[in-house]
This record gives C-alpha cells, sequence and structure tokens, in this order.
C-alpha cells in the first residue's frame, strides 16, 4: 500500500487499541466523568475573587462586555465610549451573557472560559477515545485539563480556549467525514460549519485560517487535494453556507455601522479613523500580522521561546512528546489519520505564527492537538512511556526541592504592607502576557508562603505518586498535582494582585 494512500485498511483503531481487557465495564462513562471531573476542579475551582479582574485585556474586555450589555449594542464594541473595533465580538457577547444572568462580577466574567475549557478537555477526550481507544481518551483528557498552559491562559479574558473549542469541533468533524462510513454526515457538516462561524466571530479570520490550513495540509499529504470523492464526501458548499450564516450577520451590520465602509489605506498612523473595515481587516489582522500596527501596544515572543515554551504549557505531560514521535503518522487506519491529523493541526499553528508577531497564548488551539498525541502516546506504553514517566518523577522531585528551598530562605522575611513593596519593576515585559512574572524577586516570597507551602506539597505527591505508581495509574499522581498546583497558582495570584 502506497504510504500515503488514505484509503482505510480499516476504519477501526488497531488492536492494539481495541478496548484493552483491562478496561472494566463501564469504563465510557468512567473516563469522561474523571476528565470534567478534574477540568471542573482547576478551571471552575479558580474562578472566584480575589484575584481581581486584571488590566489592561482582562478589564477592558470585561467593561467592554458591561457596557454592550447596558447599551444594547451588540454590534459595535465601546471601552469608555470609544469604539473598540478591533476584535471580533464573541468574547463580548458570553460574557455580557454571564453577566445578565449572574450580575457584573469579575468571577461571572469567567464563568465562559471555564464552561469552555471542560468542554474542550472532554470532546479531546471524546476525539482520542473515537479514534484510538477509551484509555488514550482519558489520558488525552486529562493531558489537556492538567496542563500548565490552560490553565494560565484562560486567566485572562481572551478567546483562545474558545477557538480551541471550535477548531476541535471543525477539524474531528472533518476527519469524520473523510473516514466515509459516517452515520450523519449532515450533523457534521452543521457542525463544522458552526465551528468555522463561531471562530470568525471569536478570532476573526484565524479562526478559519488554522482549521483550514490543518486540513489542507493533511489533504495535500495524503494525496486527497484533487480528490473528487474527498471533496464530495466533505459537502463544501454547504460548510461555507452554514459558516456565512452564523458570522456574516455580525460582519456586515458591524461594517455598515462604522463607516467609512471600504477603506484599504496599508499603512497605520496616530489620529486616523477610517471604519471598522480597515480598523478590522487592515490593521488588526494584516498590518499586526507583519508587526505594522499602530499603536504598537503588544511585543513578540523570540521564535525559539515560542516553540519550546510548549515543554511548560504543556507540563507535566510534555514529557511524553519523545514517545509520541515515535507513533506511527502512516494514515493507513483511524489511529494514524488522527496522529498525521494533529501534527498537521499542530505543525501549521506553528509555522503560521513563526512568521508573524506571536503571544505565547498564540497557541493555544493546537493544545488538543499535542493532547491527542500525548494520550496515544500513554496508552501504548512501552519503554519510552515509562522513561518520561521517570522524567516526570524526577522533576517533580526537584521542583519540590526547590519550593522547599525558597520556603526556608524566606522564612525569616518580614511580610509587611502588600506585596509591592518586594517587587522590582519590568516595563519592558509587560506587553506580553506573562510579563508580570518577571517582577518576582526572592524577598517576595515571603509574602507567598502559603501557595508556595501548597505547590512544594503538591511537587512532592505528584513526585511520589508517579515513583510508585509506574505503571498506568501514574497518571492519576501527575492529575491530583496539577489540580493542588491550579489552586496554590491561583491562591498565589490573589497574593500578587492585591
Amino acid at each position: 500500500m502506497n504510504r500515503h494512500d488514505s484509503s482505510p485498511a480499516t476504519n477501526e483503531p488497531l488492536s492494539i487499541h481495541k478496548n484493552p481487557a483491562w478496561e472494566p465495564a463501564g469504563f465510557e462513562r468512567f473516563y469522561q466523568a474523571i476528565v470534567i471531573g478534574v477540568a471542573a476542579l482547576i478551571f471552575f475551582g479558580t474562578i472566584s475573587s480575589p484575584p481581581s479582574l486584571m488590566d489592561d485585556v482582562d478589564a477592558s474586555h470585561a467593561a467592554t462586555s458591561r457596557t454592550m450589555l447596558r447599551s444594547g449594542d451588540w454590534i459595535t464594541p465601546r471601552l469608555d465610549g470609544v469604539k473598540y473595533l478591533d476584535k471580533p465580538p464573541m468574547i463580548y457577547w458570553v460574557a455580557a451573557a454571564s453577566f445578565a444572568v449572574f450580575g457584573a462580577y469579575d468571577w461571572a466574567a469567567r464563568i465562559p472560559m471555564a464552561l469552555c475549557a471542560v468542554l474542550l478537555c472532554w470532546l479531546t477526550a471524546r476525539m482520542a477515545a473515537w479514534a484510538f481507544s477509551r484509555t488514550a481518551g482519558l489520558y488525552a483528557g486529562l493531558a489537556l485539563g492538567s496542563s500548565a498552559g490552560l490553565f494560565l491562559f484562560t486567566r485572562f479574558l481572551i478567546p483562545e480556549v474558545m477557538l480551541a473549542l471550535a477548531a476541535a469541533v471543525a477539524l474531528w468533524g472533518f476527519l469524520r467525514l473523510l473516514e466515509g462510513d459516517e452515520k450523519r454526515p449532515g450533523l457534521w457538516v452543521l457542525l463544522i460549519g458552526a465551528a468555522l462561524g463561531a471562530g470568525l466571530l471569536m478570532k476573526g479570520l484565524v479562526g478559519v485560517v488554522v482549521p483550514g490550513g490543518a486540513a489542507f495540509l493533511y489533504l495535500a499529504i495524503t494525496r486527497q487535494l484533487f480528490s473528487r470523492e474527498a471533496w464530495r464526501r466533505l459537502k463544501p458548499h454547504y460548510v461555507v453556507g452554514v459558516t456565512l450564516l452564523v458570522a456574516a450577520p455580525w460582519y456586515i451590520l458591524a461594517t455598515l455601522a462604522n463607516p467609512p465602509h471600504f477603506d484599504f489605506t496599508l499603512h497605520s498612523e496616530p489620529g486616523q479613523y477610517r471604519g471598522f473595515f480597515w480598523a478590522f481587516f487592515i490593521n488588526e489582522h494584516l498590518l499586526r500580522y507583519l508587526n505594522l500596527r499602530y499603536p504598537r501596544d503588544y511585543n513578540t515572543v523570540p521564535l525559539a521561546s515560542f516553540w519550546l515554551l510548549h515543554l511548560v504549557w504543556l507540563f507535566p505531560w510534555s514529557v511524553y512528546f519523545p514517545a509520541a514521535v515515535r507513533l506511527s503518522y502512516r494514515p493507513v487506519d483511524r489511529a494514524g489519520r488522527t496522529r498525521l491529523l494533529a501534527l498537521c493541526w499542530a505543525g501549521f499553528l506553528l509555522l503560521f505564527f513563526s512568521f508573524s508577531t506571536s503571544q505565547e497564548y498564540y497557541s493555544v488551539p493546537m493544545y488538543p492537538a499535542l493532547a491527542l498525541l500525548i494520550g496515544a502516546a500513554i496508552a501504548e506504553g512501552g519503554k519510552r512511556v515509562r522513561w518520561a514517566t521517570f522524567t516526570a518523577a524526577a522533576v517533580a522531585t526537584m521542583a519540590a526541592a526547590v519550593a522547599s528551598v525558597i520556603l526556608y530562605a524566606v522564612r525569616a522575611v518580614p511580610a509587611q504592607g502588600d506585596i509591592t513593596s518586594a517587587l522590582t519593576q519590568s516595563p519592558e515585559a509587560y506587553t506580553l502576557s506573562l510579563g508580570h512574572l518577571s517582577d518576582l524577586t526572592l524577598p517576595s516570597f515571603a509574602y507567598l508562603r502559603w501557595p508556595l507551602f501548597l505547590a512544594a506539597a503538591a511537587f512532592a505527591m505528584g513526585a511520589l505518586g508517579s515513583w510508585a505508581l509506574r505503571s498506568r495509574a501514574s497518571w492519576l499522581a501527575l492529575a491530583l498535582m496539577m489540580v493542588m498546583l491550579t489552586q496554590a497558582a491561583h491562591i498565589a495570584m490573589a497574593v500578587f494582585d492585591p
């Protein structure tokens, strides 16, 4: 068989993935309950205030949502009475809806992000179970839900986790339609179109570019780009129709409400108002991608950091990346095709943002792809997985030791007033989403003794559990470690933002 031949030898996963014998009856409900439970503990367990909404993006998006709710104008976002035309409206709509139900509180603004995060973890688990096994679904859902990056980048009111959810729906539907034996193709066509339309309302053109680019790359590699049968199954005309039905009304109304309607000026300068079309498509999309936008109130992560920081963002599960590399990516069965699509998904996004300005959180929409590969690798087992578990235990041991040393070092340091007196100033870093972390000093940890103690205990528990449970059960120790760590981080953020 040609290595790129996508004609399925079977539409089922390979026999190694078929409901392993150790999966007891009822495991279908069990793995989903575990994934949802852990994700809910992490994301809904950390929405309380303090910490309050932060300045910059967090507070400005919440204030814009509150203004939208009070004014009744759901088309043109406004901040302090000034039109805010840079971003699409979905982030404001969901926060405003939450305010309408629960009141204009900071914790209410965080509810939509928490809900999307939990749904994303569940969806990733379901996709992995469909492609590999329910065991892989458990690992993939936990790897995503208890990863450091997904927690950190849902602390702000940014739409990346919603975009990740939309991309996951669209790409799973794309793969299911290509399989040829999908029992409900019409439903998945609607879901793909709705997901792409929602992506346009969440992140603009990026909402279509990310899943579209991944799908294009996959079709090219599997030599289906010019396959009439593939396009017949995908029904692109219906997908485009649903996408436009979802997204076009807002774009049309926003353009009409904020003239001039079409301005294609390709430079940006202060004091110039050129309407919604220019502000949104030219200034915020094209010129920002080329690093030519005004105002330049943003920064870019160095390219090497943008790639390598995924070892941190997917911590502690990133230790399984080497095992994922050894998986088969030949599209000869459902498992291989899913792994290949996940690789295209992550690879396209990384390459796309490598040629533009990028923030740390721009890669969040590819986290489900990485989680799928991690889940598949752990479920496969083998020597590399065992060594990865040992590595996770070693890293957790060192982290527990470092946290303990810091606790000992600040044992006699007074913590008078609030933490600001012990922080340094690094304004050059504040245009990055996590730039304020560079303000921390050793004396500042005197104000963080309790969360630091919790973090040390979490790392110690994760280390002991991983050393003791060297088989499949080590996932439990790592997941519980991250539940404790996120609680410690939440407490630390409340101190850090007095």
